[in-house]
């Protein structure tokens, strides 16, 4: 089971998914753990991969706490996991910044979709997010991650995000962005967000990329391409909300098809 615990320090709470190929055509979850704030329920899938939504149980995480979410898809299967919600980073009573840890790998001939629904920092909240991909050679990934800085009408809290992916043990992405008070100066300014208070990015990886690599471009309006040192590209994108921003990155999915 996964692990969960409250103390003075907040609470701890780990889920773990693990897929695999059934063997007639479609995807077994014999791994579908979680326990506390943490909550994963299998939805309805198509073909032959796997769905599976992170339901939130409480709000968080808050100060002083430490969600982790791992999940495995081994060779030949196909799993997509996405949130009911949208996730709140939240002020606490415990001191100290909340983490919140994302373990993802991938076989040869598996495919992951990783589209979790928005990270919002809420004002005086502390959140420092990783997340680590390993990828064999013969994987494929689509990740998206966004991030809003502030509910409606306030001021974002502090949000550090690293997000690192490795291919075939060699690492093709490995950047960290800070925001909000506390943060080094310059991430407001015109060469960060400019103004926006929404950001996200998407991480693809086909192995057809390292014969046919994607060409730098921009893409819409706040959008840019950028082909990555394997067989991976990475679309980053700004917009003034959350809204806009996922019309964006959807343009952007729809154009590296």
């Amino acid at each position: 089971m996964g692990g969960t615990g409250v103390n003075g320090a907040g609470v701890r709470s780990v889920a773990r998914i693990v897929a695999r190929d059934d063997g007639r055509g479609g995807t077994a979850l014999p791994v579908l753990e979680s326990d506390g704030p943490l909550a994963l329920r299998r939805t309805r899938g198509s073909g032959a991969g796997a769905r599976v939504m992170l339901v939130g149980a409480m709000s968080g995480p808050l100060g002083g706490d430490h969600f982790t979410v791992e999940a495995r898809v081994e060779e030949g299967a196909r799993l997509s996991v996405g949130s009911a919600a949208a996730t709140i980073a939240l002020p606490g009573q415990a001191k100290g910044e909340a983490r919140y840890d994302v373990r993802l790998g991938v076989a040869d001939h598996a495919e992951l979709r990783w589209a979790p629904e928005q990270l919002i920092s809420a004002q005086g909240s502390d959140l420092y997010v990783t997340t680590r991909v390993d990828l064999a050679p013969a994987a494929r990934l689509v990740l998206r991650e966004e991030q809003v800085l502030g509910r409606a009408g306030e001021e974002p809290g502090r949000l550090t995000s690293r997000l690192t992916v490795r291919v075939d043990e060699r690492v093709v992405l490995d950047q960290e962005l800070a925001c909000g008070p506390g943060t080094p100066g310059g991430w407001d300014g015109p060469a960060v967000l400019a103004g926006h208070r929404a950001v996200g990015q998407l991480v693809v990886v086909r192995p057809e990329f390292a014969t046919e690599p994607m060409t730098a471009r921009v893409v819409g309006e706040g959008a840019s391409v950028v082909p990555l040192a394997g067989p991976a590209a990475l679309v980053t994108a700004v917009a003034p909300d959350a809204l806009r921003l996922r019309r964006v990155l959807d343009e952007a999915l729809a154009s590296l098809r």
